[in-house]
């Protein structure tokens, strides 16, 4: 005969995917076919091929770096002078070549380093086997293009800024020319839409007639729009993702772009339309999830599957500078709703590495650490089955109410009940017992949200119990 009591309740113990579960509480809707290329784009296999050519010598680098061992970077990320004598004597490259490549194998993920220490990223580790690794790596190199090549001396950070919120409107031109553009059709362009720009911060210009200055086509700090657009489009070869002018070859040597049209390569047309594909998914949302907010954004992807929500996490991104969107989300994450808390650190996870300082310092607040530790840990190359390791009890604990909270606010009674799986303590009373002593802001409605759903009086007597004993603060 079994006992009523939930002295010996055991608790199934199963691999914690917190967000898992809140997912759950929402219902999932069909996704759309997947779109096609444009025709002629090269198949992936060329593409990650392209890739590859295209960082070779930031891979050779990041290799020599994985050898070297404990290797410490400089407080800017920049190799030391001893490591970068090293690796151009072992490489036999120039000092310069060294430097470049090194940057690069920072941008594509081929080298991360953490507390100043290098380490090989894990999409080295998969390099030559992996063609998906390849594209991404390269795709984070192209989206950092503007740090490619230092900009004009003499142009102001305010025009630098324009043209790079501007190159996107130049990049989808480019695309859907399907063919070289004359510099003075993109120049006509960039004027136009840094105009744009600056109506809408309802810039108006004091002092002399601009015109008298060059009109339009030069910035207030000095430096031409010509010579902007020359120096975004130097950038753009040097990542490779325009066609060198007159057939000559790419690299990180080259200063300026000194053809008189441009032309995406296949590895950058590919790379735009995938863009403009996301941009599109996300606008076909049921919410317009582009131009929401970080908040009501989450909410319409809370009812996707994982995949098309990642896809529309990197359109919502891409529409916005990532310090902003990395803030935002990190607010959302600080509100009372704990499955948006969840779905903005999955958001994170498709920033990548420019949210690492960001979730590196809210692992100090207590309501944010689970959620930035498991972030960190998954984004270091750990596996995520034993993520939940890094965490300590009391954090674990922590997580398994927030979950639970998510869960009783937005799904189905059956799922809180199946929640009790996830907990990481051995039996009920011992849950119980540690639920009361982490101080969760929400353990007294997901106790009695449980304690209402389980189908054992017991049980549920027992939940009751220690809700009101927290609701008192009784021990």
């Amino acid at each position: 005969m079994t006992s009523r009591t939930p002295r010996d309740s055991r608790l199934r113990l199963v691999p914690r995917q917190p967000i898992a579960a809140a997912r759950r509480a929402v219902s999932t809707r069909a996704t759309r076919p997947a779109p096609r290329p444009p025709e002629g784009t090269p198949p992936p296999a060329e593409l990650a091929r392209q890739a590859r050519a295209v960082l070779a010598g930031a891979a050779r680098l990041a290799h020599w770096a994985d050898r070297a061992g404990s290797l410490r970077a400089g407080s800017d990320g920049s190799l030391p002078q001893t490591a970068v004598t090293d690796a151009a004597e072992a490489l036999a490259l120039t000092p310069h070549q060294v430097r470049a490549d090194w940057d690069r194998a920072r941008l594509a993920g081929l080298v991360e380093l953490h507390d100043g220490l290098a380490r090989p990223g894990w999409r080295l580790r998969a390099w030559d086997r992996d063609d998906i690794a390849a594209l991404r790596g390269w795709v984070a190199l192209f989206d950092a293009w503007s740090l490619a090549l230092p900009a004009p001396a003499d142009a102001g950070p305010s025009a630098v800024a324009e043209v790079v919120e501007a190159v996107p409107q130049l990049l989808s031109l480019l695309h859907l020319s399907a063919g070289p553009v004359r510099l003075p059709v993109l120049l006509d362009m960039l004027t136009q839409r840094v105009a744009e720009l600056r109506t809408e911060r309802c810039e108006v210009p004091y002092g002399p007639d601009p015109d008298a200055a060059g009109g339009p086509a030069s910035d207030a700090a000095g430096a031409p729009l010509a010579e902007l657009l020359d120096w975004a489009l130097g950038a753009l070869l040097a990542v490779g993702a325009l066609v060198p002018p007159d057939g000559a070859p790419a690299g990180v040597d080259e200063g300026r772009h000194h053809g008189q049209e441009a032309q995406l390569t296949p590895l950058g047309n590919w790379s735009v339309w995938v863009k403009l594909e996301q941009i599109c998914v996300a606008a076909q949302s049921p919410a317009g999830n582009i131009e929401q907010s970080a908040e009501a954004m989450l909410r319409g992807c809370a009812r996707l599957t994982p995949g098309p929500a990642r896809a529309e996490y990197r359109a919502w991104l891409a529409a916005r500078s990532v310090g902003a969107a990395v803030e935002e989300l990190l607010t959302v994450a600080r509100g009372e709703d704990a499955l948006l808390r969840g779905l903005a650190f999955e958001a994170l996870r498709a920033v990548g590495a420019p949210a690492e300082p960001a979730v590196r310092a809210v692992a100090e607040e207590p309501g944010l650490r689970p959620y930035a530790l498991l972030w960190l840990f998954e984004h270091e190359g750990g596996d995520p089955e034993t993520a939940p390791d890094v965490l300590t009890r009391e954090e674990s604990t922590w997580l398994w109410v927030d979950t639970a909270a998510a869960v009783a606010d937005h799904g189905e009674t059956q799922l809180l009940v199946r929640h009790l799986d996830s907990a990481v303590q051995g039996s009920v009373p011992r849950l119980l017992e540690e639920v009361r002593a982490v101080g969760h802001p929400r353990t007294v409605q997901v106790l009695v949200a449980l304690a209402a759903a389980h189908p054992d009086p017991a049980l549920a007597k027992a939940v009751r119990r220690a809700a009101f004993q927290v609701h008192t603060g009784g021990a």
